[in-house]
């Protein structure tokens, strides 16, 4: 009984740290509500629709209208203008009433005329790289129906040779049936993976706030009137974790149940099975942030250490980037830190349909960092408290030294 209401001493001093502290509400309202509203918003679009861009078709023929009639008709482009040269093209890009440039050259006909291969260019700047990648798809899209249109009535330039072997090639009719994130859309594939991102990091930043401030105004010994045995460590690390795990449940409510629906992110994913995960993502995510703790020695730099990781986090998820075709090196790190393993079973549990059998690997990741990381954030507690002692020590020193 005296051990419980050691632990709930504890988390009610933890829960009056972080709601007195405006930096660290700034940093869960901001992080998690405003951050997690502001990349939906900004991704609600989706799919990228009617991206201006200007001609300059320098061979006005029947084959390069024709291409062009296709170009209009794609649904990702629009032509806003046509210029008479690349000059003139590129000065309206630069007033921003078009990003980008599909420039067709005179020998354009001429060129598949003679049977051979016709050039086209498409530009784009690099303001927002959706912009190009649309364009991009509508060219190739536009030329890859041009050419079947008129691939026929050019057989007749090829080479006996190279005429035999199309003959012999079979067609092959190719069915795709996408397995998740079935419009293609770039918030529907970032975004699942974005809202375990914001959890952890401003996790990370939250531990690494108080436990910094608490070591540079020596208030992490008042945890040392209680001893520093096993007994008090477990007690602080439990208490600590205890915490964050609750007021973490109702932000990852708000940004994995509440934000979905309203903003149409995949979300086709067993609601326990979700549960089940976030309870192994958030333990191992406070005892991590807790073993870190080590290095903060005060309440800033956990922000400049924590806020730039987004982008390695996500390619060490392996959803960017195929896992297996890593380096040893990266592979490790994917297993060490828990937010990749659990960015990689969160997709394919929410967006994929699949089971706690199904991403059982990462599972037992977060299992196993679970286990490990309570035991190195008791350490990493005990040796704060112990090295505060010393500072205190040493700074005593100093003063008595000074008055005498």
């Amino acid at each position: 009984m005296k051990y419980a209401r050691l632990i709930a001493g504890y988390i009610i001093r933890e829960f009056r740290t972080i709601t007195t502290s405006y930096s660290i509400l700034l940093v869960l309202v901001g992080g998690v509500f405003i951050y997690g509203l502001l990349y939906n918003y900004m991704y609600q679009p989706n799919l990228i629709r009617h991206v201006p861009i200007v001609i300059v078709d320098q061979s006005n023929t029947i084959l390069s209208r024709e291409y062009l009639r296709l170009l209009e008709a794609s649904p990702q482009i629009k032509i806003y203008a046509y210029a008479s040269d690349l000059t003139a093209a590129k000065k309206l890009m630069k007033t921003q009433k078009t990003v980008g440039i599909v420039y067709i050259p005179h020998d354009f006909e001429t060129r598949t005329g003679r049977g051979e291969q016709a050039i086209f260019m498409a530009m784009g700047n690099t303001s927002a790289f959706l912009n190009f990648a649309a364009i991009q798809e509508a060219t190739a899209g536009a030329m890859i129906e041009l050419d079947g249109r008129h691939r026929a009535e050019r057989a007749v330039y090829l080479s006996l040779p190279t005429l035999y072997a199309i003959s012999q090639t079979q067609p092959i009719n190719i069915v795709g049936t996408p397995l998740y994130n079935y419009i293609a859309g770039y918030g529907s594939y970032l975004i699942p993976a974005v809202f375990i991102l914001i959890l952890f990091q401003t996790l990370m930043m939250i531990i690494g706030m108080i436990t910094g401030n608490e070591r540079h105004t020596l208030l992490i010994l008042d945890y040392a009137d209680n001893g520093i045995g096993p007994r008090n460590i477990i007690a602080i690390v439990l208490s600590k974790t205890f915490t964050y795990c609750i007021l973490y449940a109702i932000f990852a409510y708000f940004l994995i149940g509440l934000l979905p629906k309203l903003f149409s992110i995949p979300d086709i994913g067993n609601t326990f099975d979700i549960i089940a995960l976030l309870i192994l993502f958030l333990l191992s995510s406070s005892f991590f942030g807790l073993t870190c703790s080590i290095m903060y020695t005060d309440s800033e730099s956990p922000i400049l250490m924590i806020a730039f990781f987004s982008v390695g986090l996500v390619f060490l998820s392996g959803m960017s980037y195929p896992l297996e075709l890593m380096p040893w090196y990266w592979q490790a790190i994917h297993y060490i830190i828990p937010a990749p393993p659990a960015v990689l079973a969160y997709i394919q549990v929410n967006s994929m349909g699949a089971t706690l059998a199904d991403i059982r690997t990462e599972y037992l990741t977060l299992t196993l960092q679970t286990i490990s990381y309570f035991f190195t954030a008791c350490l990493a507690i005990r040796h704060n408290i112990t090295r505060s002692l010393k500072d205190k020590i040493n700074k005593q020193i100093e003063i008595d030294k000074d008055r005498g």
